[in-house]
């Protein structure tokens, strides 16, 4: 039973990626207004840029680590077969 609700907390495919890549970029983008408001000028922006930037390097691993799982379970699956 643990398991199966183990699974629900797994990337398995590009378009749950996705969305959830959305999701951080939403809440990421509400603290970079935060950041500026509270931090009015150049720093708030920087703040506001660093916020966008950690999603970016975020959404990039994601995809690759999904990217990477597919392949190494395509060649099990090859291997296995053999």
């Amino acid at each position: 039973m643990l398991r199966r609700i183990a699974r629900l907390f797994v990337i398995k495919t590009r378009f749950e990626a996705y969305l959830i890549i959305f999701a951080l970029a939403l809440g990421a983008m509400t603290r970079g207004v935060h950041y500026t408001l509270e931090y009015p000028g150049v720093g708030g922006y920087l703040l506001w840029a660093a916020t966008a930037g950690a999603v970016f390097l975020g959404g990039a691993k994601i995809l690759d680590a999904i990217r990477y799982e597919q392949a190494a379970k395509a060649a099990e699956e090859t291997e296995s077969a053999q």
